[in-house]
C-alpha cells in the first residue's frame, strides 16, 4: 500500500517528469474536490495527503538513505494541495469556487520552486532522508501559495 501511496497510485510511473505529471494529477484531482465538494474537503485531502505522505515516504525509503526516487509523486501531491489552498481560502470567504487563473498560477509557481529549491525548499531537499523528501515540497507549496496570493493581489491592484 505505501507504494501506491508514494507513487500516487501510479501517477509516478509515469515516464518524463513525474513531479510534474503528480503536480498535473493533483491539480486536476484537487481542483475537482474544491469544486464539487467544497473547500473543506480540499483541507481533509491536503491533510491526509501530507499525513499519507511522510508514512509513505519513510516505510519505501526505509533501507535506502538519501534516495529521492522520482517515481515517488506523493510529495507533489501534498505540495500541489497546499499551493491550491492559499487561492482556495481566498475564493471561499467571497463564498466562491476557485475559478482560473488561481489554480493553474499555484500549479506553475509550486513546479518554479519545486524545481529551482531556494531557501527553505533547498534546505529541505538537502537532508537527504525520507522527510526531507516530502519537507522540499511542502515548503515549495506554500511559497507557491503565498506567491499565487501575491500575484493576485498585484493583478487586481494594478491592472483591474
Amino acid at each position: 500500500m505505501s507504494r501506491q501511496v508514494a507513487t500516487f497510485f501510479g501517477v509516478g510511473l509515469l515516464p518524463w517528469a513525474p513531479g510534474t505529471w503528480g503536480s498535473l494529477a493533483a491539480l486536476i484531482l484537487g481542483w475537482g474536490i474544491e469544486r464539487y465538494l467544497g473547500f473543506w474537503p480540499l483541507v481533509v485531502a491536503t491533510s491526509l495527503s501530507i499525513v499519507a505522505g511522510f508514512w509513505a515516504c519513510r516505510t519505501e525509503l526505509r533501507d535506502k538513505p538519501g534516495d529521492d526516487p522520482s517515481e515517488i509523486v506523493i510529495d507533489e501531491v501534498a505540495g500541489m494541495w497546499i499551493a491550491m489552498l492559499f487561492p482556495a481560502a481566498a475564493f471561499y470567504m467571497r463564498d466562491m469556487s476557485m475559478v482560473w487563473p488561481g489554480p493553474i498560477a499555484a500549479f506553475l509557481l509550486f513546479r518554479l520552486f519545486d524545481i529551482k529549491k531556494p531557501w527553505l525548499v533547498g534546505r529541505a531537499d538537502q537532508r537527504h532522508d525520507a522527510d526531507g523528501v516530502m519537507l522540499d515540497d511542502i515548503w515549495a507549496g506554500v511559497f507557491a501559495g503565498l506567491a499565487t496570493l501575491v500575484a493576485a493581489a498585484l493583478y487586481h491592484i494594478f491592472l483591474i
